[in-house]
């Protein structure tokens, strides 16, 4: 096991250096000033897509806008915003926070991409359900040269469901649940395994169903708490927020007193939080009703300012602000546990509770909208004979990620969502005159009243 674990830290390291990071945050930026800041001018309309009414619910596709999003989010708001906030705080220091920022600020243009190619490149399966995501846009989309790209990609993505999608979540509501109500791990793997079988087997329209339940009352429930916490500290949110400013460029109280682990592990963290440039969220994206690519793409954008903008920096900050009350330290605390201690600690007897139930909610989510994702990937490798047979073997990963060691399983989901980065950022850069191509379409049509 400490041969593996060597082994996946070395790998990691590798897959999330500095070419990595440039490449991610790279075609985020690119895409910025391709699409003349995109992102920031169509942010209203972004949201009005997604909570508005629509004329037309005659669409393709299999489920509805709102649950596409919250089928997305229900994969994207998980244990990456409560334990990776504070494994990057506490590896990277509070500038960390800084660099989640800026990568969302970027990813959501990087998000936009995704959902619009989703869209342009997805087509019915034998059962009448829509395939799409990177693997059929880099095939389809560049041709089928490029089909070991596409490949490369839905076995990376096949792999990083059992470790981000299952085992990472597990693991964390275990601990968690351990840490607060003193109930073995085993114990935990097993109901939230039980529960986990309930919605997955039922494929995308189950998972759409209780994502469009969950995924709210979760996300609300959790930004209320924090921000109740924020409220009753005012004092310490100004100073929390120079900190996190200050350290992102001096690396103070970051790993070694680099300034490069503040921006390594914030971005990392980041993309682990928002999966912007990751390829994941479009596989959802591909089965929402809509009349136009563009349209779902700023629908998917807004999961990244939701995910990161908002809960993630509920987390950050009330972090940041924890580690001021403690004189400037984690109390060697990191991932959930120090979160818990954080929240509970600047709302005694009720911000532990917070974190553990938004743990459990958030993880479960997490789970359910990564089945998806790998069942999508393996049956673009296999076929869809095998979908019953990933599934079950998913399902099986989620009680083994609650015995599993915290650091092997962190190091496996943090290698494998690197890989899947590069083949679909590779295909965003060179797809971004489609992209750019369908943006101007788009507006045409509105225009000319051809689209509402």
């Amino acid at each position: 096991m400490q041969n593996l674990q060597s082994i996946m830290e070395t790998l990691s390291g590798w897959v999330w250096g500095p070419y990595m990071l440039v490449l991610i945050v790279g075609t985020g930026v690119f895409l910025t000033f391709r699409l003349l800041f995109w992102q920031f001018r169509m942010l209203p309309l972004a949201f009005k897509q997604v909570f508005g009414k629509h004329p037309n619910n005659k669409d393709s596709g299999d489920i509805s806008q709102f649950a596409s999003l919250m089928t997305a989010l229900s994969a994207t708001i998980g244990t990456g915003n409560i334990a990776g906030v504070a494994t990057a705080c506490v590896l990277g220091g509070p500038g960390a926070v800084f660099w989640m920022w800026m990568t969302a600020l970027f990813g959501m243009a990087t998000k936009y991409g995704e959902g619009v190619l989703a869209v342009k490149y997805r087509h019915k399966n034998e059962n009448g359900e829509m395939n799409g995501g990177p693997m059929y846009y880099i095939e389809r989309g560049l041709g089928t040269k490029w089909k070991w790209l596409a490949v490369l990609f839905a076995l990376f993505g096949t792999l990083a469901s059992f470790g981000i999608g299952s085992s990472v979540q597990s693991n964390t509501v275990a601990l968690a649940v351990e840490n607060s109500m003193g109930i073995e791990t085993w114990i935990t793997g097993v109901v939230i395994t039980a529960f986990s079988a309930l919605v997955i087997l039922g494929g995308i329209k189950t998972i759409s169903k209780a994502s469009t339940v969950i995924v709210p009352l979760m996300a609300i429930g959790y930004v209320a708490g924090g921000l109740v916490i924020i409220l009753n500290n005012l004092e310490l949110v100004i100073p929390a927020l120079k900190m996190i400013f200050s350290y992102a460029f001096t690396g103070e109280a970051a790993a070694g007193g680099a300034i490069g682990a503040a921006i390594r592990y914030g971005v990392a963290r980041g993309v682990f939080s928002n999966e912007a440039g990751m390829g994941s969220a479009p596989i959802a994206a591909a089965a929402a009703k809509t009349d136009h690519p563009v349209r779902q793409g700023l629908v998917s954008m807004t999961g990244t300012f939701i995910d990161t903008i908002i809960v993630c920096s509920i987390t950050g900050i009330v972090l940041v602000m924890g580690f001021i009350m403690a004189g400037n330290s984690f109390g060697g605390e990191t991932g959930a546990v120090l979160t818990i201690k954080a929240f509970d600690q600047l709302l005694p007897g009720v911000g532990g509770w917070v974190v553990t139930f938004g743990i459990i909610f958030f993880a479960y989510s997490t789970i359910l909208g990564w089945s998806y994702y790998g069942e999508k990937c393996c049956t673009y490798l296999l076929g869809e004979k095998y979908v019953l047979i990933y599934r079950i073997i998913y399902i099986a990963s989620v009680f083994v990620g609650c015995v599993a060691t915290l650091d092997l399983v962190w190091l496996f989901a943090d290698t494998f969502n690197g890989l899947m980065a590069a083949p679909n950022c590779i295909a965003l850069l060179l797809l971004s005159g489609i992209i750019a191509k369908e943006s101007k379409d788009f507006i045409a049509k509105r225009k000319s009243g051809e689209l509402y």
